[in-house]
């Protein structure tokens, strides 16, 4: 499909960005940033590549807000596939025309995953962010159905006209989760495409209190069931954030 926008949610990213601009546009012709307020030097960098769409917001907003604007982007501008990738090198450029293709047929939603194959190289993540992702999967698995292997992997296609559907509100990095569950509720078909485990900045933040794992994971959950429970999928009485997270079943190895 010829018809597709590339969209790169950028932070902060000055040592980044222009690596990663270069080799995206060695595979996709157009290209968005969308710009969260940063501060730190990347609007300069980004006004070196002219060829790339820029949409700044004025102020840090968060990463889910971000997504949000490349999807407007991409349904205002009638694009028929959307893929999405970080900005810290972690996404591998090469790897865009495949998450195109595999976006075709009845498939609406292609997720990274860098855990559903091995590749040569492969990093190993920090603990903790391994132990939520595990921990988040597995309550998304069991709540929604799902098969995931990898709940927040950042590089995925979208089918545009899916994108409709959904209304999606979270500001932060919780905002996955809210779209697994609308997916899942507008019966969205959803496969997985193994991308390599690239760690670079081990010591990436997520930014104030999200950088405790044990917040972290607790926000997630409260999003998570503020999300069932907002379009009929748990009961009021039911506490979607159950036992059933901490079982031995959903603990790293």
């Amino acid at each position: 499909m010829s018809n597709f926008l590339t969209a790169i949610p950028v932070f902060n990213e000055v040592r980044h960005v222009g690596r990663v601009l270069r080799e995206v546009l060695k595979y996709a012709s157009d290209v968005l940033a969308v710009d969260d307020g940063s501060w730190d030097g990347t609007d300069a960098v980004l006004r070196q590549y002219p060829q790339v769409v820029t949409v700044r917001h004025p102020r840090n907003r968060g990463y889910g807000a971000s997504l949000r604007t490349a999807f407007r982007f991409a349904i205002e501008h009638g694009y028929g596939v959307l893929v999405t990738l970080d900005c810290d090198g972690q996404h591998e450029p090469q790897r865009i025309p495949d998450f195109v293709q595999a976006c075709s047929g009845d498939v609406d939603i292609v997720s990274g995953s860098r855990y559903l194959a091995r590749f040569s190289g492969d990093g190993t993540p920090p603990p903790d962010r391994r132990r939520i992702n595990q921990v988040i999967t597995g309550e998304l698995n069991r709540r929604l159905g799902l098969q995931l292997t990898d709940a927040f992997c950042g590089f995925k296609a979208y089918r545009v006209s899916a994108l409709t559907k959904l209304e999606l509100t979270d500001d932060g990095y919780a905002m996955p989760l809210e779209l697994w569950v609308q997916a899942v509720y507008h019966g969205l078909r959803i496969v997985e495409l193994p991308v390599p485990l690239i760690y670079l900045d081990e010591e990436r933040s997520f930014g104030g209190s999200l950088d405790n794992a044990d917040v972290r994971l607790a926000v997630y959950r409260e999003v998570l069931e503020k999300s069932l429970r907002r379009v009929g999928m748990c009961r009021p009485e039911e506490a979607c954030s159950s036992s059933a997270l901490d079982s031995p079943n959903n603990r790293p190895s």
